[in-house]
């Protein structure tokens, strides 16, 4: 048995005897000053992807992020975006007799954008009983990595009531191996737990009238409020495993009164450090603080460019918190380098003991599609940052950039998808990026693309490899950018080669991707990806991820909008008009959102028929439809000189009341109930901002 496997089933053991002690002797295990037992407590899996909202300073002093879910403060990140620390932080109201419930579980949830230019966020639970409401209103501290929440408690039916904080970190993308303790005297007390180099201090304004720390499902506050509802046990500290700790807030002696606090999360890399930093930001009032963070953003968004005039009413918050939510993506210790997401796809199902990767990985592809937006939104500072970082942080010796990597650009996964090799040199293009830095990290991106194209070993959905309809027509723009740079230079040769390599792929196009020979429609459209170049041929493939063995030309996706919006195609070329048909009867849906695609037909990255997640290569799964996808087709409109406006309506339509976009939708057809929880057309459990949806 594994060492992981030995201590699991010690946890087992001892939950068994505390059971047991517990039922002979009352509060027998509860040993004031005592190290709780039960380590290292029960295994934990993360929060669901689908996120309400999510913050962050504009400034770089204040490397903590947060994100909200289910009623509750989820995943909260420190130094960067890749790092969570913070599975939960929610809470308990008993009335120490007849009930107690958990907020995540146990109330309805609202959410709002307080402040339509800030990513201020506001959390309404209310009791399903109807007993009591509580309101939560988010931000950071700018100066400092705290993340701050305002808290109203309000009784609306008279009680005894009893509020009760329950804290569960996950220092450093794990929930084992972390030690949680308190420090200070009665009620100025710190709850600290800390995993070496990072650490985090939770502090109340209010203080606590009583807090215990203790392992997940053994000895925590949860478990012990809901075996009588009263919280017996007083544990100083809980040593190496997957902790919770518990505070008692103070309430108004008047039951009918409301009770107002503030509770603050400050990390930092040693135990006073974070706690140092969770006290400092209490000394000034929350008001203070949320105007600091607001003026911030508030700067960031008036920095931009006018809203587009055809965008009213709730498409001007969309746009505006769409901005941000790109912006807060973007690492505070590496500028330039976005992440993908700051969600864990599905993570309601993926472990946390050890590890917290989903989303949270650099994507040169993701990256660009990020920076390009704050571009076109007046940020163009953003986008030279990411320029830089892409050139001296990501891309390999070869010229090549990594499937993934952290924010330091170290390779996470290391497959070839050459659009990633591509988008760089065109994003370097657009910011008009000539510079001496600048200029070697192209020439060796253009280079690789000619050494290793035009085939691709793998597309931008990262399961197969080919002739792509998304990827050629980057490697094509990305060739013709880099050999106008070459040309401003003064390199003649390289322009000459780059520019002719890139004109005679765009002139095969259609000899590699166009069938005429295809099952849908009248057989002639463009393919997803073609693994030896002839469309026509009956060759067949495993596509991976549960899509099952099928004719190439038997799968199409819409990535050939592509070849307009890069400029390869002109916007009415007849190839791209003709294939239009085949796409929409094969990946269209309409939902009550509105019209949404899904990737490619037979796929399979999304949950099954009943809801439950996705898993690799598991099978029964289905892909669902996209929002992005929706944009695509909305810039093929504009560009023939129609109207997007509608396309972007439906991928508003998609998002939450937190304005999040979602990476794909519940599109199975009604009447069946949804699963989970999801209503059609709105977020699965998927990725909840998708940045690149934004």
């Amino acid at each position: 048995m594994s060492r992981l496997g030995r201590l699991v089933a010690a946890g087992a053991a001892l939950t068994v005897l505390l059971a047991l002690l517990t039922s002979m002797t009352g509060t027998a295990a509860a040993a004031a000053g005592s190290e709780a037992p039960g380590a290292p407590g029960a295994s934990a899996n993360w929060t669901t992807g689908n996120k309400q909202g999510l913050g962050t300073s504009v400034g770089r002093d204040s490397k903590v992020w947060y994100t909200l879910a289910n009623g509750a403060l989820s995943e909260v990140y420190y130094p960067s975006g890749d790092t969570a620390n913070v599975r939960s932080l929610e809470f308990a109201v008993t009335d120490g007799t007849s009930f107690v419930d958990r907020e995540s579980e146990d109330t309805g949830h609202a959410v709002r954008l307080t402040d339509p230019r800030s990513l201020t966020y506001q959390q309404i639970n209310t009791a399903r009983s109807g007993r009591y409401r509580i309101t939560k209103t988010y931000v950071t501290d700018p100066a400092r990595a705290t993340a701050l929440m305002r808290v109203t408690f309000e009784p609306l039916q008279p009680g005894a009531y009893r509020l009760f904080a329950l804290y569960d970190p996950a220092v450093r993308n794990s929930s084992l191996h972390d030690t949680a303790f308190r420090r200070g005297s009665g009620s100025d007390v710190a709850l600290l737990t800390s995993d070496e180099p990072v650490a985090s201090a939770l502090v109340s304004s209010s203080g606590f009238a009583r807090t215990s720390s203790g392992f997940v499902g053994t000895s925590d506050g949860w478990t012990d409020l809901a075996a009588d509802h009263q919280l017996d046990w007083d544990y100083d500290s809980a040593t190496d495993g997957n902790v919770l700790q518990t505070g008692e807030i103070p309430l108004k002696t008047d039951p009918g009164d409301a009770t107002k606090f503030t509770l603050a999360l400050g990390f930092g890399d040693s135990d006073s450090g974070a706690e140092n930093t969770a006290r400092a930001t209490l000394t000034r009032t929350f008001p203070v603080r949320a105007a600091a963070y607001q003026n911030g953003w508030h700067a960031y968004v008036k920095s931009l460019r006018k809203v587009p005039n055809a965008l009213t009413g709730r498409l001007t918050t969309q746009y505006n918190v769409s901005v941000m939510t790109v912006k807060a993506h973007e690492d505070k210790t590496y500028p330039g380098a976005f992440i993908a997401s700051l969600t864990l796809p599905w993570g309601f199902a993926a472990n946390s003991d050890e590890g917290g990767g989903g989303y949270h990985f650099v994507w040169a592809r993701d990256l660009y599609q990020q920076a390009s937006s704050l571009l076109a939104a007046g940020d163009r500072a953003a986008a030279d940052r990411a320029v830089t970082w892409l050139f001296t942080r990501q891309q390999l010796a070869d010229g090549t950039f990594p499937q993934t990597s952290k924010v330091d650009g170290t390779p996470e996964t290391r497959a070839v998808q050459l659009d990633q090799t591509s988008f760089p040199i065109i994003l370097a293009w657009q910011t008009g990026r000539t510079d001496d830095a600048t200029w070697p990290g192209v020439r060796k991106a253009a280079n690789a693309l000619v050494q290793r194209g035009p085939a691709t070993p793998q597309e931008r959905w990262e399961e197969t490899g080919g002739y792509s309809n998304s990827t050629l027509p980057a490697m094509i723009a990305g060739l013709v950018a880099a050999s106008d740079i070459a040309r401003q230079r003064g390199d003649t040769t390289d322009a000459a080669l780059w520019l002719g390599v890139a004109d005679a792929w765009q002139r095969s196009i259609e000899q590699w991707l166009f069938t005429t020979t295809g099952p849908y429609g009248d057989h002639r459209y463009y393919i997803r990806i073609d693994d030896d170049g002839d469309p026509n041929d009956e060759s067949e493939r495993d596509f991976g991820n549960a899509a099952g063995v099928h004719l190439d030309k038997a799968v199409v996706d819409a990535g050939f909008l592509e070849l307009v919006r890069l400029g390869v195609k002109a916007p009415n070329d007849p190839y791209v008009a003709e294939s239009l048909p085949e796409t929409d009867a094969s990946l269209a849906v309409d939902t009550s959102s509105g019209r949404v695609w899904h990737r490619y037909t037979f796929d399979g990255y999304g949950e099954k028929a009943d809801g439950s997640p996705w898993a690799f290569n598991t099978p029964g799964t289905k892909g669902r439809a996209w929002p992005l996808l929706g944009g695509e087709r909305g810039e093929y409109e504009v560009a023939n000189g129609r109207s997007g406006l509608p396309l972007l309506q439906t991928m508003a339509n998609t998002a939450n009341d937190g304005y999040m976009i979602p990476e794909q939708v519940w599109d199975q057809p009604e009447p069946a109930p949804a699963p989970y929880g999801y209503q059609p057309g709105k977020a699965t459990g998927s990725a909840s901002p998708l940045a690149w949806a934004r």
